[in-house]
């Protein structure tokens, strides 16, 4: 990997880990045309950086909303803020479980298989289609909806599946205000990602090459970059119902990819 692809994903990464177009869909299809032939686990250690970025990134884009929750926490009462804190764990459970018991499973699936992620590519456009044609509404998340909504992000962990794409169609499907739908899909993949990251350098899971590092520290300042950017920008295009377009966009890079695994 040169420092211009690092970066190319990097940007890849910022823009689609926000917009419904499956930010890991997107990485492996990019590794593929670059002719990444590394291990599925060494691809996953610069996945998780860059995911780790826009992490950060959302966290810079809802600071105030997360100072205002971690001050409510702090105050030990049955406010506001400690229900929206137990509806993000309520949200991360089926995520979690995946994670610990089918873990070695899901990192298989990060080998370039450009058929499987074709075809969720295609599963992701449908449901952009059905979240865009649902009525507004002005309904809060409530706990079981956060547990659906989780369900959805769990199975977004698959290439192809977009974790945003998914979380806010389930939302809007579940009749859960527009705008309300973004600032949870978006807040609630933040602990998972840190909880992921933690687990994995404690566990030895990720390692360093000398030689990689700069290549990687590219690539997670090209991704912090670009999630600033889609991350405000996506609020807008869901205030706004524009999500047809972006089901489009899938379904013609599904099917790209779907023919391009067929005949390579």
């Amino acid at each position: 990997m040169t420092y211009l692809e690092a970066i190319l994903l990097g940007i890849i990464q910022g823009l689609t880990e926000f917009l419904p177009v499956s930010s890991s869909g997107h990485l492996e299809i990019a590794k593929a045309l670059f002719g990444d032939d590394s291990l599925p686990e060494e691809s996953l250690t610069f996945t998780v950086i860059l995911h780790f970025a826009t992490a950060l990134s959302t966290m810079v884009i809802f600071r105030k909303e997360i100072t205002e929750i971690l001050k409510g926490l702090f105050q030990f009462k049955w406010n506001e803020e400690l229900q929206f804190s137990l509806k993000i764990i309520a949200s991360m459970l089926p995520a979690v479980f995946v994670g610990l018991f089918f873990e070695e499973k899901l990192t298989s699936f990060f080998g370039g298989n450009l058929l499987l992620v074709g075809s969720m590519l295609i599963v992701t456009a449908l449901l952009l289609l059905l979240a865009d044609k649902a009525k507004n509404t002005t309904k809060n998340v409530s706990y079981k909806n956060a547990f659906i909504i989780g369900i959805s992000q769990a199975i977004a962990m698959l290439p192809g599946i977009s974790r945003s794409g998914a979380t806010i169609s389930t939302s809007v499907l579940l009749g859960i205000d527009r705008t309300k739908a973004a600032r949870f899909s978006f807040l609630m993949v933040v602990p998972l990602i840190f909880g992921k990251v933690a687990k994995d350098i404690l566990g030895g899971e990720i390692s360093f090459v000398s030689s990689e590092i700069g290549m990687m520290g590219a690539g997670f300042i090209a991704a912090f970059i670009a999630g600033l950017f889609a991350c405000n920008w996506m609020i807008a295009l869901v205030k706004r119902s524009k999500l047809s377009y972006f089901a489009i966009y899938c379904a013609i890079v599904g099917l790209i990819a779907i023919i391009y695994a067929l005949t390579k």
